[in-house]
């Protein structure tokens, strides 16, 4: 059965040569650039900047989308191969009134997408992402006259930029001093060559695995542990401090320790917080799937934490909204807004060996200090037009047989809070999949809390 081309508040992904190409690209470029032309009425010419992973078929999306976009009189500038938070950065920093990362993120390479960023780099609201899609539905696109249709150009600075930006973060003559041995996997993807720059720059000595920007990705791109089997052995052989992981685009930063021991992605976030809140007491926004270690550790500083939907663009909101000094997501995705609103690996690399160079602890000791939960992630396939009514079955049972100690949150799927732990089950917003998340302190009431929800979907 061919997949859905899946559209939604997170962007636009397909599998290349079955459901998505030139042609679909080109439409959502002129969907995106009639958006524009609405939204920014009083600008000539709104600038757009075009980012791309490192896949295969890369140069086509941003060829075909370009296209699109300089057909409804907008001007493109072409990146080429950045990051999603340097392509955020970077069209904040030339005055675009908008952005696109061409990348399907964690997916196989088989899989593209297209995400559309607003002028300060955040993804769009559900909202206005709907009207951009509504567009591209109604095949309704304002073209221009043969002597209006915009030009293109390109710029290579992004990665300067971003290396730049981030590192004001740091004391680099602290981290410099200490001589760092890291091992960093980039997983042929879009951070091969600002990240490689960024532990250079920082004095680091770095064992590089999938250095290449080729797009031929060496293993399963998503970072976790499974797909990681080659990270801890270098770390242990080399006697490195770190070992980094990241995903395609580069907003996804996972940590194994000196040990070679895969810590999990939700200790990317905690330590990145336990390092903020030692500095300064504020607030951090993360998302309904985060772990309950941010809250603990946000307690202990005198701090608060805000609960968000899944998804940058929320947490970004509540971010900037509530003056949070710092927030991002659990699947190891930091947001600081001093480099941007996006989930940034580069700034959580920064920021741990920041924490690392201060304590003159190892990474193990760290994480010891942290209160430890087991979390518990599973997913099934689910077609989209299936979700709500999964959703529907599980809420009605909790609804009916969730106790008084029971906390239930259905602004993202459904959570249910006890006092024993908590689970929750959300269509995801990228794939046509439903995804079971549940945590404790015992891993047997995690996987109980998980068997619960999964006795009671029907599809």
């Amino acid at each position: 059965m061919k997949t859905q081309l899946i559209i939604g508040i997170s962007g636009i992904r397909g599998i290349i040569g079955e459901n998505f190409g030139p042609k679909e690209a080109c439409e959502f470029g002129m969907a995106y650039g009639t958006f524009l032309q609405k939204h920014f009425a009083d600008v000539d010419s709104p600038k757009i900047a075009i980012g791309r992973d490192s896949r295969p078929s890369g140069p086509m999306l941003a060829a075909a989308v370009s296209s699109g976009l300089l057909a409804t009189g907008c001007e493109t500038i072409d990146l080429g191969i950045v990051t999603t938070p340097g392509t955020a950065l970077m069209a904040s920093h030339l005055g675009c009134q908008g952005g696109i990362v061409i990348t399907a993120s964690h997916n196989p390479v088989q899989w593209n997408g297209i995400k559309f960023l607003r002028d300060d780099g955040i993804a769009y609201p559900a909202d206005q992402a709907k009207e951009i899609h509504r567009i591209y539905h109604e095949k309704v696109f304002n073209l221009c006259d043969s002597l209006n249709v915009a030009k293109g150009s390109s710029n290579d600075g992004s990665h300067a930029l971003h290396i730049e930006t981030v590192l004001k973060l740091c004391d680099k003559d602290l981290i410099a001093s200490k001589k760092f041995k890291v091992v960093l996997d980039s997983v042929n993807g879009a951070g091969c060559v600002a990240t490689a720059e960024l532990l250079r720059q920082l004095g680091c000595e770095t064992i590089h695995l999938n250095s290449e920007p080729t797009g031929i990705f060496a293993h399963v791109p998503e970072p976790i542990e499974e797909n990681l089997s080659e990270l801890g052995p270098e770390i242990t052989k080399n006697n490195a401090v770190v070992g980094f992981a990241q995903d395609p685009d580069a907003d996804r930063l996972v940590l194994i320790d000196e040990k070679g021991t895969f810590i999990g992605e939700e200790y990317t976030l905690a330590l990145v917080a336990k390092y903020i809140f030692s500095k300064n007491k504020g607030k951090a926004a993360v998302n309904l799937s985060t772990s309950r270690m941010i809250d603990d550790i946000a307690a202990q500083a005198g701090c608060e934490v805000l609960r968000t939907p899944v998804g940058e663009a929320h947490v970004a909101k509540a971010m900037r909204e509530n003056d949070c000094i710092i927030g991002g997501e659990g699947n190891g995705g930091v947001i600081d807004l001093r480099v941007g609103p996006v989930r940034n690996s580069l700034a959580g690399i920064v920021l741990i060996l920041q924490l690392l160079a201060e304590t003159g602890k190892n990474l193990s000791e760290l994480v010891a200090e942290i209160p430890s939960y087991q979390m518990i992630k599973t997913k099934f396939e689910c077609p989209q037009d299936k979700a709500q009514d999964v959703l529907a079955q599980v809420k009605d049972h909790f609804s009916k047989e969730a106790g008084e100690t029971a906390k239930i949150d259905v602004s993202d799927g459904i959570r249910v809070d006890l006092p024993e732990g908590w689970v929750q089950l959300r269509a995801s917003n990228t794939e046509p999949i439903m995804r079971i998340m549940a945590e404790s302190t015992d891993p047997q009431v995690s996987e109980k809390l998980i068997a619960n929800v999964q006795s009671l979907i029907r599809l």
